[in-house]
């Protein structure tokens, strides 16, 4: 006998696993499903990388589970099945046939591609498709239009000013807390020659039965995909995504300001949050967050400069670049400001490298699937903007190798912020630095066969070498940005038998995929 046709069938994506999130409202579990599927199409849209894909894979199926403890009704499609789905409209599919559903609703997708295959998905069977909002973030896509209507140009700073104002966080009154808005002036220090000394390492999370059944269909599936799963050990429940929480907030939370731009070969997390894989996922809810870093600050147990540093990352930057997504796409993926062309190097898929900060930023990120943000920003990012490269490329390979990869906040730190392939809406400026900030920030470059001083010559840094060529070649565009003045003026020093010799120093590095000859 089949099943009675359903009310309402509730679609839970990957990167929704919030108990609380508005899917749930109005729930009865008489008349409605929740759905979930694994899907072959998610893993291979990109080449997304085998850390990446069981972090969603596992934390989805422990979040199933969850559900089905409360007493809600799941259907849920798994890659470990005989016959897996090739793509979410597959899935829905099979499950409309097995029991009608009269309507589907889903909270706001994080990517735009998702949702218009669901809406696609739902016209073809004939079903109502509610978009409901998604109450994770503290600025919805409206507001954030709202502010962004008039402007001749966008500015975080400022956005994330009125988001203080909005949210109280370390304010006092109508201002804020010790009289500024941000400390960026005290938390750009580095180790020194004796590096970090002692680091409290994160708390580790083993995989359980779930998650190592995760990691056999990953290699069944996505055997051949880049990365490794030997040292898999993020949270994928939210007791253990809170527990990762109490962690940073007292350990590493009191220096991380202090210490958010520094370097140091080897060490992957620093004093870094290692949050953003499980507030993307919604294992975290941004505002306990929030609080438990402003509720440290308050008790005296974390730093000004390290609590508003954090905080900025989350009420700021994370809020910004959503509202900027969704309301550029979907031409902003295309944007290429800068007119580049050239290809990824392969060897960003394996870290074989002899650049020492590239190979160690990339070695780690395919070991954990994690790379902190001045290395994404300062060292994959900036030697692929330096040297040209395709900006649809360099996001393509942010949004596979990277655990805390959800298009909605990747698209826009990567094209731009990192590329500055938007001309400006994300960033007022390019992120571009010689090998010399790469030396002063951490101790890769002691190690390395190149001398960050030197842009010619076969011990030539090519950072420094491409760095030089990147002004040379977008001189008359930069010129006009008040903020690149003085290193575009710096051009003046170099004459023009250097400049040409370092010109075609990089169209040779160019030639040969970034490597020195």
């Amino acid at each position: 006998m089949k099943p009675a046709p359903l009310r309402r069938r509730v679609l839970v994506l990957g990167d929704q696993l919030d108990r609380i999130s508005a899917a749930f409202d109005g729930f009865d579990p008489a008349q409605d499903e929740v759905w979930m599927a694994e899907v072959l199409g998610e893993a291979t849209h990109v080449w997304s990388s085998k850390p990446r894909t069981a972090l969603f894979l596992s934390a989805m199926r422990h979040f199933a589970a969850e559900l089905r403890e409360a007493g809600l009704s799941v259907r849920y499609f798994s890659l470990g099945d005989p016959d897996p789905c090739r793509d979410f409209t597959e899935a829905l599919g099979r499950a409309q046939t097995e029991r009608p559903a009269a309507e589907w609703c889903v909270v706001e997708p994080g990517d735009w591609r998702v949702r218009e295959e669901l809406r696609r998905a739902a016209a073809s069977a004939g079903v109502g498709l509610e978009i409901r909002v998604d109450r994770h973030f503290l600025c919805s896509v409206e507001e954030f239009a709202r502010h962004a209507r008039g402007k001749k140009q966008l500015r975080m700073e400022y956005f994330y000013r009125d988001m203080r104002r909005k949210t109280g966080l370390l304010m006092d009154g109508g201002e804020p807390v010790g009289g500024a808005w941000n400390f960026d002036a005290e938390n750009r220090e580095s180790f020194g020659r004796n590096g970090p000394g002692l680091l409290l390492k994160p708390v580790r999370f083993e995989p359980d039965a779930v998650t190592r059944q995760v990691f056999a269909d990953v290699a069944r599936h996505f055997g051949g995909h880049p990365g490794s799963l030997e040292a898999f050990d993020w949270p994928v429940t939210r007791v253990d995504a809170l527990l990762a929480l109490e962690d940073f907030v007292r350990n590493r939370l009191p220096e991380f300001g202090r210490y958010q731009d520094a370097l140091w070969e080897g060490e992957p997390w620093l004093y870094h949050s290692r949050l953003s894989a499980a507030l993307n996922l919604k294992l975290l809810n941004p505002t306990e967050v929030l609080a438990a870093a402003e509720t440290a600050f308050r008790r005296g147990q974390v730093p000004l400069a390290s609590a508003e540093g954090f905080i900025r990352q989350i009420l700021g930057w994370r809020e910004y670049a959503r509202g900027i997504y969704w309301t550029r796409m979907p031409g902003y993926a295309s944007a290429n400001a800068l007119g580049a062309k050239e290809p990824l190097p392969a060897w960003y898929w394996t870290g074989d490298v002899p650049m020492r900060c590239l190979s160690d930023a990339l070695r780690q990120t395919l070991r954990h699937g994690y790379a902190h943000h001045i290395q994404r920003l300062m060292v994959t990012g900036l030697f692929a903007q330096l040297l040209a490269v395709d900006p649809s490329e360099v996001h393509r390979w942010y949004l596979a190798v990277y655990v805390d990869a959800v298009e909605w906040v990747e698209l826009p730190n990567t094209l731009g912020m990192s590329q500055h392939a938007d001309g400006g809406v994300m960033a007022s400026k390019p992120y571009v630095a010689s090998g010399k900030y790469l030396q002063r920030m951490g101790n890769q470059c002691g190690r390395c066969a190149f001398d960050p001083s030197k842009a010619t010559g076969p011990q030539a840094c090519p950072f420094t070498t491409l760095y030089w060529d990147f002004l040379a070649r977008h001189r008359d565009l930069l010129s006009r940005n008040q903020r690149m003045f003085l290193q575009v003026k710096n051009l003046d020093r170099l004459g023009a038998e250097e400049l040409g010799l370092i010109r075609a120093q990089a169209a040779e590095l160019r030639r040969r995929g970034g490597v020195p000859g």
